[in-house]
Parts: structure tokens; sequence; C-alpha cells
């Protein structure tokens, strides 16, 4: 499968997850046929700023296997807009926002 076919496999399912819950990489490349590593679900997000998917990629719903964002701040005022919550350690708690990628 091609990058190009692979990072819109990886972008459709981002779109899936609802605002105000949220996915890991992980999850996200375990969720495709065949399945990709975490690291290439990172890449395609990280292209998101460099190309402009239509729809738009909610790509600040997906966080580290911690429940950590991985891009800063902007990522965290995103989601926190979204009525995430994070503790005083900065993760999200993903038993309660987690996604279970079948709703």
């Amino acid at each position: 499968m091609g990058m190009s076919r692979l990072y819109d496999e990886i972008y459709a399912v981002v779109r899936r997850i609802p605002p105000g819950m949220v996915a890991t990489y992980g999850q996200i490349g375990m969720s495709l046929a065949p399945p990709c590593p975490a690291r290439t679900v990172g890449w395609a997000l990280a292209a998101v700023g460099r190309i402009d998917p239509r729809p738009p990629v909610p790509w600040q719903r997906v966080v580290n296997a911690q429940g950590k964002v991985s891009t800063g701040e902007h990522q965290r005022q995103l989601l926190e807009a979204e009525g995430i919550e994070f503790d005083t350690a900065g993760r999200i708690d993903l038993e309660r926002f987690g996604w279970a990628g079948h709703e």
C-alpha cells in the first residue's frame, strides 16, 4: 500500500473520533488492515500541517499510549476546549475519554 493511500486510511479513522474523546497512535494503527506501526500514524498526522486534507483531520484527538499529548500546549488547549480533562501529570484518563473505535 502506498503512503498516500495509507495516510488517507489513517485520516479516515481519525475523522471518526468524536469530539471529547481520544485514541492512541497504536490504537489507530491496529485498526487498519493490515495494521501499521504507531510511528506511521504519527508521521501521517504530522503531515497534516504540510497538506490540507479535506475534510479536515482532528489530529489533536490522537495521543500517546500514556494518555499524554505529543505536540504540546496547543494540542492540550484544543482537547480541553472539547471537555477533555488532564490530571496533574498531564495525562488523560483513557478509560474515561478513550474512544473504543466502534461508536
